[in-house]
């Protein structure tokens, strides 16, 4: 048997050996972004990879994913190494597609080059030969919560269930078989270290909301319209002057848009439409500001005189880095990459669908540099694709290595240890809790409450 330094150092040369291939598939998918649940062409890119390397997959889970897996030599836990199919909206990005404005201003091409890289280097390394338990390669959908309104009307549909991909993955089981999950997202700070460990981020709710109010001609009958764009701007300044009254170790971030504005110039606006996030620190903390928000936006609606329907949609669950995960990963890049790059950070106020994969189980989401650039805007450019592309994947297999070496010692420790925030059907059921919708009447002062599954089943639209 090999010891566990020389089955890591197979592994990170057989990356090396594979490297222009891994970077062949990051450049290929960085320059054919597509939209969440709408991932076809990468999906195959994964899985003409897997079956290149015989690794034995499913695809088509929650609509695109792809899930890989191979197994150790003896039982004991799976681990689930992740990179994220889908790209941007970001219609000004040199690279995006002219059709759909979509563009990787997030890195996600990087994030399967590397999951795609350490599955190359442990399956072609023999590194399973040393190691217990099963590996799972996943490349999962539909992590960027953008196109709203077109993922809800395919949950109308029954084609998902939830709106966010890894949520999506849970609920329909495709998780029951891992026992804990990493994967690394890619960061731009130049200015900072190549590895940045946090410790959580914000988790968020998302909100739908259209005013409806009376068209009338605006110049020459105002009065006798009622104007929703009016309601709306009241409704985003009352928002404003709620900021004050967030604490700030709760992180709150609201940040809404106003997605339809009306119809033509001359016409009092009848209908506008606006989505926003609520993120906070907690669960806790993000109900209390959605309180407000929904407050913020019936007194829009009553100062017009006109209706609001607020639709409230489980987004995703605050991230907690599993602290046992962190430092295997900070001892492998310290390894890798020196101690002066890593850098310890604290708490993002972004969010990923990661947070509920963390609620669950032990779960990491470190972020490793090569890019350049603001995220999720037209100058996010891959600068270092080795840093970018192999780098990821020698660290995610080698923390995989040291949590399955031998008889999976480190890895059945872990498990021991962590007790979870929820369980799957905790999960399942608090999520479903969110989705609601609200319609308020300004002009009566009246609320009437449903669920959307409660609706749906009346073929709600």
């Amino acid at each position: 048997m090999k010891s566990i330094e020389q089955v890591k150092q197979d592994v990170c040369a057989t990356i090396d050996s594979k490297g222009s291939q891994i970077g062949e598939i990051g450049e290929k998918i960085r320059l054919n972004p597509e939209l969440g649940f709408k991932e076809f062409q990468t999906a195959k890119v994964v899985a003409d990879v897997m079956s290149s390397f015989s690794i034995p997959h499913q695809t088509e889970l929650a609509v695109t994913g792809v899930k890989g897996v191979i197994k150790g030599s003896k039982p004991g836990p799976t681990i689930a190494l992740m990179g994220e199919l889908d790209s941007l909206l970001v219609a000004d990005h040199p690279q995006a597609n002219p059709e759909t404005g979509a563009a990787h201003a997030c890195g996600h091409n990087a994030q399967i080059a590397g999951m795609l890289g350490a599955m190359i280097g442990i399956s072609e390394s023999g590194a399973m030969e040393n190691l217990a338990g099963t590996i799972v390669f996943f490349a999962v959908p539909a992590e960027e919560y953008v196109e709203v309104e077109y993922r809800m009307g395919q949950v109308r549909q029954g084609n998902i269930g939830f709106l966010g991909g890894k949520p999506e993955l849970i609920r329909l089981g495709h998780f029951d078989d891992v026992d804990m999950a990493m994967m690394i997202h890619t960061h731009s700070r130049t200015d900072l270290s190549k590895v940045i460990m946090g410790t959580s981020s914000n988790g968020c709710v998302v909100k739908l909301v259209k005013y409806i109010g009376k068209a009338a001609h605006a110049g020459v009958a105002p009065g006798m319209g009622i104007n929703a764009l009016n309601a709306a701007n009241i409704a985003i300044n009352a928002i404003h002057a709620q900021r004050e009254t967030f604490k700030d170790q709760d992180t709150i971030r609201v940040h809404p848009i106003i997605t339809k504005g009306g119809e033509l110039v001359n016409v009092v606006p009848a209908e506008v439409r606006m989505e926003s996030y609520v993120r906070g620190k907690s669960s806790a903390a993000i109900m209390d500001a959605d309180m407000k928000v929904n407050r913020a936006l019936r007194a829009g609606a009553m100062a017009i005189g006109a209706t609001v329907s607020i639709e409230t949609l489980p987004g995703y669950l605050p991230l907690n880095n599993d602290s046992a995960l962190s430092e295997i990963f900070k001892q492998n890049s310290v390894s890798l990459l020196g101690e002066d790059q890593f850098l310890e950070g604290g708490h993002g106020t972004g969010s990923t669908d990661m947070g509920d994969i963390s609620q669950i189980m032990p779960a990491l989401h470190p972020g490793v540099g090569g890019a350049k650039g603001v995220a999720h805007s037209a100058d996010f450019q891959i600068e270092d694709p080795e840093l970018a592309y192999l780098v990821p994947g020698k660290l995610l297999a080698m923390s995989a290595i040291d949590l399955l070496y031998d008889k999976a010692e480190k890895g059945n420790d872990l498990l021991k240890n962590h007790t979870p925030q929820m369980s799957k059907q905790q999960y399942l059921d608090l999520q479903n809790q969110i989705f609601q919708i609200e319609t308020y009447d300004g002009h009566n002062n009246k609320s009437e409450f449903s669920t959307f599954r409660d609706r749906s089943k009346n073929n709600f639209t």
